[in-house]
């Protein structure tokens, strides 16, 4: 009955679950003004909770980044092609990756390609597909012409589609990928006859930089699983190619970014494939590829998967590198605000709660706990990912500064102290990252000025007002957007 009321009422129970992120992250920033008028103590709590619920995840991060690290450094030294060529069937498995771009410069397309050209894995066992849009122009055949040229006998199969502008679609990475992927599988299964259960499929953006094992391990994990048709392959995702060049407080943000990204990987109860991924061919046709109606196309394949195969599906980490730029443009202050359109782009991830409840709500016959807790996982990031900054920096003064009376008090006098010694706690945490970052970042190229060296190791004491700047901003930017059904536009981000 309930599934049945969600289908007949979709339209108004989607727009009122896009109005759900904003107004619950607007409700908890601007609780400590309005609160601390009427119910500071009240006030004083939610502060305290929250900073402890932050000492918690700080406290997870740091553990599980160091885990994350310790196994990355062990599968970069492992053999995976030896055990691979060990397994039956090893010669059947074809890679099927596909690179969806717009805009990108052409030396940037050809470093991804080479990092499929660097596996040690047999190449005739490998296919590329470059995803161009069909609106960029004579440039983007330029670039196909030129790639086809120096790579066509590199591969079993060098693909090139050149994506229209279809009526319905939204323009983006999703629409483009599923375009590309329905192409690919046209070519290899109904034209070479490959067998579609034995192709995997990665979706490499245009700036990754494969680890030369990647293909290696991914055969080894395909082959070994028993439910390798229900499976997502997620690599970590580190982006150091440029971080060296990049201003001081987008090369603060993508350390955080990294370290994070490391962790996750030792999270599997939370991990959804990001960005960067595989899967196989057989899922991904079978579910019918990626949806071609919303920007974000990562969590969205995950769920669209999970819910389709009865919430079978999970995400096996691969403790690999995959590296990938961080926002950069020609000039100081415009590669700022380049990396601030990305991070808005990111945070419009909430786009696609509405879609993840529903779904939750009308697949009651999958059990409740297993189709829950991913769910529940994903929309604590999504709807906290602005509260954070205002909870954490501001809660506890403001009550104290709003409230003379209240300040007088007890927990008035405690609130300020209680959160300073345990936010002062988390720079251990702080301190763990810092390690794991300086031991997985690449070592600068050339000589590093005696400024640079020294002023370096404080860049992070800048962390307040740049999270405040490219963290809560963008999620504020994209909440509010989502809630006033302003809708976000696919916007590429810069590449020099």
């Amino acid at each position: 009955m309930f599934k049945k009321f969600v289908e007949k009422h979709d339209r108004p129970i989607h727009r009122f679950l896009e109005i759900l992120p904003g107004t619950f992250s607007w409700t908890l920033i601007l609780f400590p003004i309005w609160g601390s008028f009427w119910i500071p103590h009240y006030v004083a709590y939610y502060v305290i909770f929250f900073i402890i619920f932050w000492f918690y995840k700080s406290a997870i991060l740091a553990v599980t980044s160091v885990i994350s690290h310790v196994k990355l450094n062990a599968a970069q030294k492992y053999d995976w092609l030896s055990d691979v060529k060990k397994l039956p069937g090893q010669s059947n498995i074809h890679h099927l990756i596909v690179i969806p771009t717009y805009l990108e410069p052409l030396h940037t397309l050809e470093r991804a390609v080479t990092s499929v050209a660097n596996q040690d894995f047999p190449k005739e066992q490998i296919s590329i597909t470059l995803a161009f849009e069909q609106r960029e122009g004579k440039e983007a055949h330029k670039k196909a012409k030129f790639l086809m040229r120096k790579y066509k006998k590199t591969f079993a199969n060098l693909l090139t589609t050149f994506h229209p502008d279809i009526p319905g679609e939204v323009k983006g990475k999703s629409s483009n990928e599923a375009y590309a992927g329905k192409y690919s599988k046209k070519v290899l299964v109904n034209q070479k006859r490959l067998d579609i259960a034995n192709i995997t499929v990665t979706s490499l953006d245009a700036d990754g930089v494969l680890s030369e094992k990647y293909v290696s391990a991914l055969s080894y994990k395909f082959l070994t699983n028993e439910n390798r048709h229900l499976l997502f392959w997620q690599p970590i995702i580190l982006y150091y190619t440029n971080i060296w060049r990049v201003p001081a407080p987008i090369r603060l943000m993508n350390t955080l970014g990294s370290v994070w990204q490391t962790a996750l990987n030792s999270r599997t109860d939370r991990l959804v494939n990001y960005a960067m991924y595989s899967l196989s061919l057989k899922l991904l046709d079978e579910v019918g590829y990626w949806d071609v109606d919303v920007i974000p196309e990562d969590y969205r394949i995950f769920f669209k998967s999970f819910f389709a195969k009865e919430g079978k599906v999970e995400v096996d980490p691969i403790f690999l590198p995959v590296y990938a730029d961080a926002a950069e443009s020609t000039s100081y202050f415009k590669s700022l605000v380049n990396f601030y359109e990305q991070e808005k782009r990111w945070a419009w991830g909430v786009s696609d709660d509405a879609y993840f409840i529903k779904k939750w709500l009308t697949h009651t016959h999958i059990p409740f706990w297993r189709r829950s807790i991913r769910l529940l996982k994903v929309l604590e990031d999504h709807f906290l990912w602005p509260v954070n900054w205002f909870a954490i920096t501001l809660g506890a003064t403001i009550p104290v500064i709003l409230n003379p009376a209240f300040a007088q008090t007890v927990m008035g006098q405690n609130l300020p102290k209680i959160a300073f010694g345990i936010l002062t706690s988390c720079w251990v945490f702080l301190a763990v990252i810092l390690i794991i970052d300086w031991r997985q970042r690449p070592k600068h190229q050339g000589p590093i000025s005696f400024l640079r060296k020294i002023t370096m190791p404080f860049e992070f004491i800048m962390m307040p007002v740049v999270t405040l700047i490219f963290t809560a901003l963008p999620g504020i930017d994209a909440h509010t957007r989502l809630m006033l059904g302003k809708y976000l536009e696919y916007r590429v981000t810069e590449k020099v």
